[in-house]
């Protein structure tokens, strides 16, 4: 996208909704702002993260540019509000350590947004085709799929960090107890369980000692359990959502505010070319009927 188009889309945006508008001002100030910081203290690391999020912020105005599609803006707030508050308040004001929850609420809400994603998808395929129509169960099963996919493609994302890049994403827990058949001595299968773990001491081999006060470090497994789980209950959701609102063909303000649609000429554009299909398929049945009579 040329930046006279994405400026004067912005214009627009200011005028059809200017609540949004100002969101994304204030949230360009701040990551703004917080690059300037993260300069001043050679936290260069945390500058790229605040260029990553400018150029996120831009992503809706490029896809509904390039696809000829309409992002609601209540939803567009929500994407950048979830980019800010995954990528500046988590990782460079460490809101996932600060704040209990933090990242289950956002994990939550990832399962929410892009289950309304797919069940966009799914929506803009069964519009106006003749050989596509599928059912609204179908499609929030389509729906759920497509968000339960991307929470799993995420956590080997995280995985992956971890393991070659030597960081932290998949967050530790502290358990209690544990249940290994690695403990048996006599190598049987047999489940040892080790119950009231107080404390765990971890030796290496450069003569360090680590202690763990509370129990044993369970090592991001749980941590990505619970996010799927999270992600399943965002998803699942707005799949019920999406589901009774095409079901019932009534309006919901949540599904229409969330539902990427296409522009309002290529709409009309697909409903003269459903019509026309139908009209040609009409006269085809009615030539077929006149010649066998």
């Amino acid at each position: 996208m040329k930046l006279g188009r994405y400026l004067r889309k912005l214009k627009n945006s200011y005028r059809e909704n200017k609540r949004t508008f100002a969101f994304y001002i204030v949230l360009r100030v701040m990551v703004v702002l917080t690059l300037i910081r993260t300069l001043v203290t050679h936290n260069y690391e945390s500058a790229a993260t605040c260029i990553l999020v400018l150029l996120l912020f831009l992503v809706p105005a490029f896809l509904e540019d390039a696809l000829d599609l309409t992002i609601p803006p209540f939803f567009q707030a929500i994407i950048f509000a979830f980019i800010f508050a995954a990528e500046i308040l988590g990782e460079i004001d460490h809101y996932y350590v600060r704040i209990p929850g933090w990242d289950t609420i956002l994990h939550t809400l990832n399962g929410f947004l892009f289950a309304a994603v797919g069940f966009s998808l799914i929506y803009l395929l069964n519009r106006g085709s003749r050989h596509f129509n599928v059912s609204p169960f179908y499609m929030a099963v389509v729906a759920f799929c497509f968000s339960m996919t991307i929470g799993v493609l995420w956590e080997f994302f995280e995985c992956g960090m971890d393991l070659f890049f030597n960081m932290d994403m998949q967050k530790d827990f502290i358990v209690r107890t544990v249940n290994s058949v690695t403990l048996d001595p006599q190598q049987a299968g047999t489940v040892i369980h080790v119950k009231d773990i107080t404390d765990t001491v971890i030796h290496t081999a450069a003569g360090n000692t680590f202690t763990v006060e509370g129990g044993y470090l369970d090592i991001g497994i749980l941590d990505s359990m619970k996010d799927l789980l999270v992600n399943l209950i965002g998803a699942v959701v707005f799949s019920c959502i999406g589901y009774t609102s095409i079901k019932t063909s009534k309006k919901s303000k949540v599904a229409e505010s969330l539902m990427i649609m296409p522009n309002e000429h290529e709409e009309k554009a697909a409903d003269e070319k459903t019509e026309e299909i139908t009209d040609k398929s009409t006269e085809e049945t009615n030539n077929s009927t006149e010649e066998t009579k």
